[in-house]
């Protein structure tokens, strides 16, 4: 039998201290509705934030999370450039990360991605249209063309990032804007996605199919079972010239 999926959701878990409005959408925070989602799929999950020590992110926690998720917002200077690392280094050996809304300016993401990840934005509860332009990757399974949002925060291009590996999802706003909100990309033996909705002020985490879209990006994410990769000296596999 296999081995369910450990998925750790980390959040800073600041808008849903110091908003009443965020607390009332998400009570048990924006990490706990994505767990939530998680959970429904199968997947064994935990919960961290920025205040646990170590954010929640110790080498144990990430030495068993086969899946990092991370949202952040308002306190992205706040994480130890220590822990970055520490994530870093597991994305390199294979754990899957992704990064959600406005962790797209998280160190983690910008370090990855060795680019700004700055963007256009506007809070105006327009409609989003997230269209599947990848209708047979595994991230857009059970999808159908489109998933549309009656409100959210707005992000236009030009997005300061590498060009994807592979793009699932370009979203359309209703003031007109249209941006890359589906990337895939990989680093070392660790798959990242990036996944544009999820604006603090609206219900976006409780979507049936914003949620589906996250639980096949964990199972897309997790790691296949590679062998470490080897670097360095090394000594030939075959005679090299009778030596």
């Amino acid at each position: 039998m296999a081995k369910p999926i450990r998925v750790t959701v980390w959040n800073e878990g600041v808008h849903e201290k110091t908003k009443p409005e965020v607390a009332a959408i998400y009570p048990k925070g924006l990490h706990g509705a994505v767990a939530d989602g998680l959970q429904k799929h199968g997947f064994q999950t935990s919960c961290a934030v920025l205040d646990d020590p170590e954010h929640g992110l110790s080498h144990d926690v990430l030495t068993s999370t086969d899946v990092l998720i991370w949202w952040g917002h308002a306190a992205h200077d706040a994480v130890e450039n220590e822990i970055v690392e520490r994530v870093y280094e597991r994305v390199l050996q294979g754990m899957g990360l992704i990064v959600l809304h406005s962790a797209h300016f998280s160190k983690i993401f910008r370090k990855l991605m060795g680019t700004s990840c700055d963007l256009k934005w506007r809070e105006a509860d327009e409609r989003e249209r997230l269209w599947v332009v990848a209708p047979n990757h595994p991230i857009a399974a059970g999808i159908g063309e489109y998933i549309e949002l009656e409100q959210e925060e707005m992000y236009g291009e030009y997005f300061d990032i590498p060009v994807p590996d592979e793009l699932v999802f370009l979203s359309w706003f209703q003031g007109g804007e249209v941006f890359r909100s589906g990337c895939c990309y990989t680093r070392g033996l660790g798959k990242i996605f990036y996944f544009r909705p999820g604006h603090e002020m609206y219900p976006t985490y409780h979507n049936a199919e914003i949620q589906k879209v996250i639980a096949n990006a964990v199972g897309w994410a997790a790691p296949a079972g590679t062998a470490p990769l080897a670097f360095g000296n090394r000594q030939p596999l075959e005679n090299l010239g009778g030596k």
